[in-house]
């Protein structure tokens, strides 16, 4: 009896498993890049985003990080997946393409997708213990707003420098995690502004202090009053006279009385065609 009961749940046990089987084959190779030959290069850039050039300098940056650290790091664009879910294609897309160094197939893949408007991450191998949750989010966090503003090129490579960074660290025996994750750098123009506001609020509370000591001052009316007796010594004086102003003003000219000889006049008197004529010399 018991036999009987095994045999049909044996049974139903071989079809569900090569049901599932068949279903998983199907979702694989739904999930899976489809593609004839396998991809070798560290940069897939299936969308488009990036021109020829940026391309040739990401794809160098992702081979001098993976050569130099023993750790594949792998970006992955494409334009729409087709109802795949986005973590099982870059999980299937990196074991089809054979990606992964060392014995246990170490790497790290960035997948992005244009459709879905999604992305992911894919850790295998030690990159598992190097990039973990708490890394992965702090990555995102500092490169996801590049892609968010269309800066594709300028996000990848910071996803590059990131896990340089990251391997770095973990090479060190303590992996970036909770509780060590990298300090925030400020930028810049933030130092110059936070600077600027903590001197200005200083400035306020110094000059403040300043003039709550000086309530008992008055203004003197002579400038004597602000010497302190004594306190002056002078050793050599001189005069500097810095310019001249000459006025002039006429002078009054006094009249000088002039003397008037007197001079006779002798009249002569002439008689001409019998008119007389007065004459004087």
């Amino acid at each position: 009896m018991l036999k009987k009961k095994i045999i049909p749940v044996f049974l139903a046990s071989v079809l569900t498993v090569s049901g599932t089987t068949g279903f998983v084959t199907e979702a694989f190779s739904e999930n899976v890049y489809a593609a004839e030959e396998v991809h070798t290069e560290r940069l897939a850039d299936f969308a488009d985003l990036l021109d020829d050039g940026q391309e040739e300098e990401l794809e160098a940056k992702l081979d001098q990080v993976s050569e130099d650290y023993g750790c594949d790091v792998v970006v992955v664009t494409e334009e729409t997946l087709d109802g795949a879910v986005p973590q099982d294609y870059a999980d299937d897309f990196f074991d089809y393409n054979d990606y992964g160094m060392g014995e246990d197939k170490s790497g790290i893949l960035f997948l992005i997708t244009m459709s879905e408007r999604k992305w992911c991450i894919s850790t295998h191998g030690e990159a598992i213990q190097i990039f973990t949750d708490a890394g992965q989010e702090y990555m995102t966090d500092n490169f996801g707003s590049y892609l968010s503003d269309g800066e594709y090129y300028e996000g990848f490579m910071k996803f590059a420098d990131l896990c340089e960074e990251f391997i770095i660290q973990a090479q060190s025996g303590e992996p970036y995690d909770v509780e060590n994750l990298p300090e925030e750098t400020i930028p810049f123009y933030m130092i110059f502004l936070i600077s600027l506001v903590v001197g200005f609020v200083i400035a306020l509370i110094v000059t403040g202090v300043m003039r709550s000591r000086m309530k008992t001052v008055h203004m003197k009316p002579d400038a004597a009053d602000y010497m302190k007796d004594g306190s002056l010594h002078i050793n050599r004086s001189r005069d500097i006279f810095l310019y001249h102003q000459v006025t002039r003003t006429a002078k009054r000219r006094k009249r000088v009385p002039v003397a008037v000889e007197a001079v006779p006049i002798q009249v002569l008197r002439v008689r001409r065609m019998g008119v007389p004529v007065d004459h004087f010399n």
